[in-house]
C-alpha cells in the first residue's frame, strides 16, 4: 500500500473538517449552514499551513500573499455576517 505524501493528507484533511461540519449539522441542533461555516474555518487553517507555512514549489510573491490575506479576510466577514 502506498503511503500518503504530506499535501494528500493536507487534502484529506481539508475535506474532513468540512465533512465533519456537515456531520455536526446533519446530527445535532447545530444549523446545518453553521456546520459548513465551522468546518470551513478549520479547513482555512489547512490550507494556511499548505499555502504559506510550507508550500509546495517556491515562495509566492508579496501580492499573491496580500491577496490570500485580503481572501480570507473577506471569508471571515462573510461568515460572520452570516451567522449574525
Amino acid at each position: 500500500m502506498a503511503s500518503l505524501e504530506y499535501y494528500d493528507k493536507l487534502l484529506l484533511a481539508i475535506a474532513g473538517s468540512l465533512i465533519l461540519g456537515v456531520v455536526i449539522g446533519v446530527t445535532t441542533s447545530v444549523a446545518v449552514s453553521t456546520g459548513i461555516a465551522g468546518g470551513s474555518v478549520v479547513a482555512t487553517v489547512f490550507v494556511y499551513e499548505a499555502i504559506f507555512r510550507n508550500p509546495p514549489g517556491p515562495v509566492t510573491s508579496a501580492q499573491v500573499k496580500a491577496t490570500a490575506v485580503v481572501w480570507h479576510a473577506f471569508l471571515v466577514v462573510t461568515i460572520v455576517a452570516a451567522l449574525l
